[in-house]
């Protein structure tokens, strides 16, 4: 071959590796909307400790083993948590409450999570703790409720039913359909 057959091969070759690099471009948005049809998170995040402060003091700690990304939802982003979550809030005072259970999905833009299977609610100063299968947290009203069966202790009673609503720090609750013995105080 000549020297002139072997350069116009080459600079086609070079032109078909150029025009291809720049054809594989994504703009971020193309990739959100991609991933967002697939039902695919937008990122992923493992063995997770968070620790958020306010004025220098911690009130709130999260630990979760995996958290899924859905930021890219335009109607209801959320992130979730399909192998559960701890989250511990911590008062002024070092009183603190805790929330676990085996999955959570928490949604940004109304700030309500919902946490079920094995929820277990502590409050530490009062010596309350709530137990069901599934909670709503409303983060703005600082609220809890569900329609789930749940047992309720205090330190004098147990009270099980079906429906509960509560303060976020169990201190002032309702019960819909209740059964068990409650000492009323006179």
């Amino acid at each position: 071959m000549t020297k002139s057959v072997v350069n116009k091969i080459k600079s086609i070759a070079t032109i078909l590796i150029v025009a291809m690099l720049f054809s594989c471009t994504n703009d971020a948005k193309e990739v959100r909307d991609f991933l967002a049809d697939k039902n695919l998170p937008i990122g992923e995040a493992y063995n997770i400790d968070h620790i958020h402060t306010d004025s220098g003091l911690v009130n709130i700690k999260m630990k979760a083993p995996i958290m899924l990304d859905f930021g890219n939802r335009s109607s209801h982003p959320y992130s979730e948590f399909p192998e559960g979550v701890k989250i511990t809030s911590i008062k002024i005072n070092g009183d603190s409450i805790t929330v676990e259970g085996d999955y959570a999905k928490s949604y940004s833009k109304t700030e309500i999570s919902e946490i079920k299977n094995n929820v277990i609610i502590y409050n530490y100063a009062n010596k309350t703790k709530l137990v069901t299968d599934q909670i709503y947290w409303d983060q703005k009203s600082h609220y809890y409720f569900t329609e789930k069966k749940f047992t309720f202790y205090t330190l004098t009673d147990t009270i099980k039913g079906t429906g509960f609503e509560a303060s976020e720090d169990l201190s002032n609750w309702w019960v819909k359909n209740q059964s068990g013995v409650i000492n009323i105080k006179e």
